[in-house]
């Protein structure tokens, strides 16, 4: 005899389970993105439901915490065959016990943001996801902001400044950069940083994030100078705040594709300095 949905354990899930977590994203339609589920399981805390027919996940999130200040709950599925069953709700109810007092911060589809109101969260703001080629300007003006490849010696600048921007130490997922990003670039002025950004590989695009920057024109010189590194579409997931950036990136290609909500729970906005945090990490870590 089965055992009733309500009564399955949820148990902590491990690098062991990336191919798992990603049949589960196929299943609900969404990329693999075996990649991506391996920083995060790595970096992160999984929590999942066995299949009890053996085939797999029932439903899989992620937390990445960034100590007492903030966790991200990323990557919440919940399969096809087991939907509005209340799976996801008691995923949820879950991993927010095990954040304790912690604030919590997720991006929310359209799809799952009534829920996630239901459990407390409240909306502080939104995310534009754009994609597309990347055109670069034919006659662009004399760049005015010096962008360059990052190496080992940029890494204490890079935390130092993600920390001042992000409003929290995230050393445990930059550090993880270099190898999980195609490309780290750097824009500094006197030998100071001003900003940085990554690309990393996700199937068939380059997702850029993290992206810091100063402002608005050196966001577009780093996202220019990535962009010359790649023939692969860029997506990333720009706060709508930034409506200068947003408006460029769609001049040089780049298309609106999703609209996801900033939302937090025991805590009224995000911390740090959001007129330079210009695209998360990744949604689904900040």
């Amino acid at each position: 005899m089965s055992t009733p949905l309500p009564e399955l354990p949820i148990r902590r899930l491990t690098t062991d389970d990336l191919i798992a977590c990603a049949d589960l994203s196929e299943d609900r339609g969404w990329p693999r993105e075996e990649h991506k589920w391996g920083l995060l399981l790595a970096a992160g805390r999984g929590y999942g439901i066995d299949d009890p027919a053996g085939k797999g996940l029932v439903t899989a999130c992620v937390l990445t915490s960034y100590g007492d200040g903030l966790t991200a709950i990323g990557m919440v599925l919940v399969a096809e065959q087991y939907s509005r069953q209340g799976i996801g709700r008691r995923l949820m109810t879950h991993v927010l016990a095990e954040a304790g007092d912690t604030p919590v911060t997720l991006h929310a589809t359209p799809y799952g943001q009534p829920l996630y109101e239901q459990l407390g969260f409240v909306n502080v703001g939104r995310a534009e996801m754009v994609r597309g080629h990347f055109q670069a300007e034919d006659h662009a003006p004399e760049a005015t902001v010096t962008t360059r490849p990052a190496t080992a010696d940029d890494l204490a600048a890079i935390l130092r400044l993600d920390t001042e921007v992000f409003g929290l130490d995230r050393t445990h997922m930059i550090t993880r950069l270099p190898a999980f990003a195609d490309q780290l670039r750097v824009a500094e002025e006197d030998g100071v940083l001003t900003g940085y950004a990554a690309a990393w590989p996700n199937m068939e695009t380059h997702v850029v994030g993290p992206l810091i920057a100063r402002d608005s024109e050196t966001a577009k010189a780093l996202i220019t100078s990535l962009a010359a590194g790649t023939d692969r579409p860029f997506r990333t997931d720009i706060d709508v705040r930034h409506e200068e950036l947003i408006a460029w990136l769609k001049d040089r290609g780049l298309e609106t594709v999703a609209f996801n909500a900033v939302m937090t729970y025991g805590i009224p906005d995000l911390p740090g300095d959001w007129t330079r945090r210009f695209a998360p990490l990744t949604v689904a870590a900040g």
